[in-house]
C-alpha cells in the first residue's frame, strides 16, 4: 500500500484525521521522562511519513528517525528538513549512535512476522539506548485482546478530493488479516479503487516481555486507556 506517494499521500491524509499524533508524542515523552528526566534525544523506529517524529522534534533536541519504505521516507523527508533519515529494517539496523530514547509507534512491530523477527527488533533498538536510555514499543492487540470480524469505517474531504477506507479483520492463528480497501474520489481522475490485505502478528505480553529481558532490559507494560494498546517500556537491567 505504501510503496508509492499516492499511497504515501492517502495514508497521511486519513491518518492525521483519525489520530492527535501531537497528544501522542507528549504523551509517550512523558513516560520516557518519567523514567529518564532528561532524555533529550530520539530515535522513532518505523516512522513512516514523519508525523510523530515532526512533533517528537518540537520536544526533544536530537531526533531520527528509520523507516523500511522509501515512498514513506520520502514523505518524511519532505516534511522534517534538518532531520536525520535513515532506510533500514527494524531487525537488523545500526546506525552508530545512540539515543537517550527509542520508540516504535502505531503497532508497527505486529508487521514482523514472528518471536525471531521480534526478538531482532527488540535487541537492534536497545543496542541505539544510551547506558540509561528508554525503549518504548506500542504493540498490536494481543491473541486476548483481538475482535475477530472487527470492521473499522473511516471518511473525510480534502478540498477536491475525497478518502473513505474500511477495513474487516480476522484470525488466522496468532496473525491479524486485515483486509482494507481505498476509494479515492479526485475532481479531476474520477474515483479510484486501492486494496491490500495487511498481516500483523498477535504477539502475547510473554513474549515481549521477553524479547525486553533477552535484550538485557527491565520491562514493565504502560496501559494508556480509551482502547489503545498501552506501551511496553523498557530501561537497561
Amino acid at each position: 500500500m505504501y510503496e508509492s506517494d499516492t499511497a504515501a499521500e492517502i495514508y497521511d491524509l486519513l491518518y492525521q484525521d483519525r489520530k492527535d499524533y501531537a497528544a501522542e508524542a507528549a504523551r509517550v515523552t512523558g513516560i520516557i521522562r518519567e523514567r529518564k528526566p532528561d532524555a533529550s534525544s530520539l530515535l522513532d523506529v518505523a516512522c513512516g511519513t514523519g508525523i510523530h517524529l515532526a512533533a517528537f522534534a518540537k520536544l526533544h533536541d536530537r531526533v531520527a528517525g528509520l523507516e523500511l519504505s522509501e515512498s514513506m521516507a520520502a514523505r518524511a523527508a519532505q516534511r522534517l528538513s534538518g532531520v536525520p533519515l535513515h532506510l533500514g529494517d527494524m531487525r537488523d539496523f545500526d546506525l552508530g549512535e545512540s539515543f537517550d530514547a527509542v520508540v516504535c509507534m502505531f503497532s508497527s512491530i505486529g508487521y514482523l512476522s514472528g518471536v525471531a523477527d521480534l526478538e531482532a527488533a527488540v535487541l537492534a533498538m536497545s543496542r541505539h539506548l544510551a547506558e540509561d536510555g528508554v525503549l518504548a514499543i506500542e504493540p498490536w492487540y494481543f491473541p486476548d485482546t483481538f475482535i475477530p470480524g472487527y470492521v473499522s469505517t473511516h471518511a473525510l474531504k480534502v478540498g477536491d478530493q475525497g478518502i473513505a477506507r474500511v477495513a474487516h479483520s480476522t484470525r488466522e492463528g496468532d496473525v491479524t488479516r486485515m483486509e482494507i480497501h481505498y476509494l479515492l474520489a479526485d475532481s479531476a481522475e474520477g474515483i479510484q479503487h486501492r486494496s491490500e490485505v495487511d498481516r500483523l502478528t498477535l504477539f502475547s505480553r510473554a513474549e515481549y516481555e521477553t524479547a525486553y529481558r533477552k535484550a538485557g532490559l527491565a520491562v514493565e507494560y504502560v496501559e494508556t486507556g480509551n482502547g489503545t494498546p498501552g506501551f511496553f517500556v523498557g530501561v537497561r537491567d
